[in-house]
């Protein structure tokens, strides 16, 4: 991992915390590991998002709504994958064996995880000022590229729709399949107790983008 440490410019104190980033629950199991990264990806998605808050806040003039938008486009799945591909952090991933043969090491939702895992690492290995500095070095070039864009967020364009009615939003989780380090998950967003869309991913948040797009493209609201 010298070579990652060296990129992101950071001295690591406690490596057991960057094995444990790296050790996604398939690998965990079988080497009767104690941990895998699914808490610290939890700690680095809040670490995340409160960085790229405040960055929007502090550079950025626009209202709440438009900062929303900003931000969850460049926190969403597709971009947290994007910046582990430009890390090489899929090349770290620990894995079990099923789960290399079928391609652990480079599904989307594994490789996005694994980036807020690490950032989590490094929130309680050196610090907050540490890993804002690497967050902002990773993403804010992206943000200020006007060629790139990850993804449209649909649960936002729904949201906007549905606030213009007046109709109440939620989304439910309605089917949880597949053992622990491979789920898949089954969401439909309702309108005012109707079903609106339904949709699946491999985390709950790509399972509510879908159901949100599937709401957009079939009905008017």
């Amino acid at each position: 991992m010298d070579e990652l440490f060296k990129k992101l410019n950071i001295i690591p104190k406690d490596m057991r915390l960057y094995e444990i980033a790296f050790s996604h629950a398939s690998y965990a199991n079988e080497h009767r590991a104690k941990k895998d990264y699914e808490r610290l990806e939890f700690l680095g998605d809040a670490v995340v998002d409160l960085v790229m808050a405040d960055y929007l806040y502090r550079n950025h003039d626009e209202n709440e709504g438009t900062m929303t938008k900003v931000r969850a486009s460049y926190v969403c799945e597709n971009a947290l994958y994007e910046y582990s591909l430009d890390l090489g952090l899929n090349n770290y991933i620990k894995v079990g064996h099923g789960e290399e043969l079928n391609g652990g090491k480079h599904k989307k939702a594994i490789v996005a995880d694994i980036f807020e895992s690490l950032m989590g690492a490094i929130y309680l290995d050196l610090g907050y000022t540490t890993v804002r500095k690497v967050i902002l070095n990773i993403i804010v070039p992206y943000v200020t590229n006007p060629t790139i864009s990850f993804f449209s967020d649909y649960k936002s364009a729904l949201q906007e729709a549905v606030q213009t009615t007046k109709k109440s939003l939620y989304y439910e989780l309605v089917e949880e399949s597949g053992p622990s380090h491979d789920k898949t998950f089954k969401m439909q967003v309702r309108v005012d107790g109707i079903i609106y869309g339904e949709g699946v991913g491999s985390s709950k948040k790509e399972a509510e983008q879908n159901a949100a797009k599937s709401a957009l493209e079939k009905l008017a609201i």
